[in-house]
């Protein structure tokens, strides 16, 4: 098969699709592998790292596209990326549809068969192609409130995370106990923050309550319990995934003003609309901004500041797809594969996912040739 890989264009995006590593791969099992020049140079990897291995360095996204049956990304396309999709086209990226009805016109419009990485499963009910990236932005999540609570430009609440003797460290309040909020408390308790991990399963809060061995406070999340949480926290981590679907708003602006002037909401699930009333996009040249004296982190691709550890991560977890895709072509790979088929989502100018139908007020249609249950 052919497979391409396009320099990603959203901003402030420095990951790559594919490592030399994995291009090498893929060509050792007769595929042609086509890098658009520079695809990989902001995660470290020369041109001459890919050619050196087999792949074909052409110069432009237009080649790129042209020249490949399989397009693998990282990001969800920009309209100038989806406008070059065909309907001899896969792409395998993630998408995030359900809060962005353009890019799922311009999907659909393009005939292409799309996967999100974010609704592939696995045999355990995971998301393997979330999960390195919900690591990622976990721990950062870490990094980058910390510096938001510092005084630095006149705004943070001029917290310490971990506090001093005699001066009580900041209150963390994190919302949702999956991959990207049990890492964003393991850095949070390592810098010796006060942690609070706020969820619905139950099950899930003992199992935090026994990984962290007493040292995270657990609490099942209702309405009332996160809102007299928030009036006292530092810090608030949103980090709730409902898979496919747009994440639930769980703090008003209204709420806003219960909370401590300058503290700081990081809002993980903003690929997925975010789960605070005011959270909006941001990237990396402005990250945060203020809504009544909260400040906010809302960064739609996160893990893309730390290109070369996102990138190896995100690659050891898709490889094996891409080589499943690449092997037996799209369609026969995801009905070889019920995992993968969960991550269908466009199709033939349809939307091919229930739950991104449902959000996007589109019609669910199932593929006439999907056999796989």
């Amino acid at each position: 098969m052919r497979i391409g890989v396009p320099t990603e264009i959203k901003k402030q995006e420095s990951r790559v699709g594919l490592t030399p590593e994995s291009v090498g791969e893929l060509v050792r099992a007769g595929h042609q592998v086509n890098i658009q020049a520079g695809a990989g140079v902001a995660s470290g990897f020369a041109d001459e790292a890919y050619t050196a291995i087999g792949a074909s360095i052409l110069p432009d996204a237009d080649a790129v596209f042209g020249e490949s049956e399989l397009i693998v990304k990282v990001k969800e396309p920009q309209p100038e990326e989806t406008a070059r999709l065909t309907k001899d086209h896969t792409l395998f990226t993630y998408l995030h549809l359900a809060p962005d009805p353009v890019q799922a016109k311009g999907l659909m419009n393009s005939g292409c068969l799309a996967i999100a990485y974010e609704t592939v499963t696995d045999a355990r009910g995971g998301l393997p192609l979330l999960r390195p990236m919900s690591q990622v932005a976990g721990r950062m999540s870490m990094q980058v409130a910390a510096g938001a609570l510092m005084r630095t430009k006149g705004r943070g609440r001029g917290i310490l995370l971990g506090g001093v003797p005699g001066v009580a460290p900041a209150k963390v309040v994190i919302i949702g106990g999956g991959v990207s909020g049990t890492h964003a408390a393991e850095i949070a308790v390592g810098m010796r923050a006060d942690v609070w991990i706020f969820d619905r399963n139950n099950d899930r809060l003992g199992e935090l309550d026994e990984q962290f061995r007493g040292t995270v406070n657990t609490m099942y999340s209702t309405a009332h319990s996160l809102a007299e949480a928030i009036k006292d926290a530092d810090l608030v981590i949103g980090a709730v995934l409902i898979p496919g679907a747009s994440a639930p708003k769980l703090i008003s602006r209204e709420q806003l003003s219960t909370m401590q002037p300058g503290s700081v909401l990081v809002d993980i699930a903003i690929d997925q609309g975010g789960c605070f009333e005011t959270s909006r996009p941001t990237t990396h040249d402005d990250p945060i901004y203020e809504v009544d004296g909260i400040l906010h982190y809302c960064v739609a691709n996160m893990p893309g500041a730390v290109p070369r550890t996102s990138t190896y991560a995100l690659n050891n977890a898709t490889l094996p797809f891409v080589m499943q895709i690449a092997n037996r072509g799209a369609r026969a790979a995801i009905n070889a594969n019920k995992h993968l088929a969960n991550g269908l989502t466009v199709d033939q100018g349809t939307i091919a996912h229930k739950l991104v139908a449902r959000d996007l007020g589109e019609k669910y249609v199932r593929p006439d040739w999907l056999t796989v249950v």
